[in-house]
């Protein structure tokens, strides 16, 4: 999968393959991954929900392995609404700003799969601003501590690329 340094798809010039693999390899409850079989027979069983698009797991392989990449504007709509995202995203229409914070609010979700750091942020809810910014401070001194990187990696980096047929 072609990804930028922060492990993400190069934002909007990424290929419609790249974008698709981060969706897989990250938009899941917790546990193993969707497969394109799981994906393709829900869209085609969600007839209403999905407009009626009628997906199978060969096509969805070729759109995630780029041999195929120009679906259908009604192929696209179902893929964006499964995941959760823009269908802009899919399209490779969003600004390269746009396409960040899509890709911003998919590490956040991926991140609160973490039973402790749910609890960490809920407990934070309701706290001042000044509070919740001391603790983002200790947070940041003990990531140092311990040699770590300010921020977080991208649980979506190579490591974590999806296997290419599913």
């Amino acid at each position: 999968m072609a990804v930028g340094g922060d492990g993400s798809p190069k934002a909007a010039g990424g290929a419609l393959a790249d974008r698709l693999n981060y969706l897989f390899a990250n938009m899941h409850p917790p546990g193993a991954p969707y497969t394109n079989a799981y994906v393709a027979d829900e869209i085609s069983r969600g007839t209403e929900k999905y407009c009626g698009v009628s997906l199978t797991e060969q096509y969805l392989s070729m759109l995630r392995n780029g041999r195929r990449a120009n679906p259908s504007p009604d192929v696209l709509r179902a893929l964006a609404k499964f995941f959760g995202v823009p269908v802009g995203y899919l399209l490779g229409d969003l600004s390269p700003s746009q396409a960040e914070r899509v890709e911003e609010e998919v590490r956040f979700l991926v991140a609160m799969r973490d039973q402790r750091v749910r609890a960490i942020a809920l407990r934070s809810v309701g706290l001042p601003p000044e509070v919740q910014d001391s603790l983002t401070t200790i947070i940041s001194q003990f990531r140092q501590q311990m040699n770590l990187p300010a921020d977080p990696p991208d649980p979506a980096g190579p490591q974590n690329e999806p296997p290419r047929g599913g």
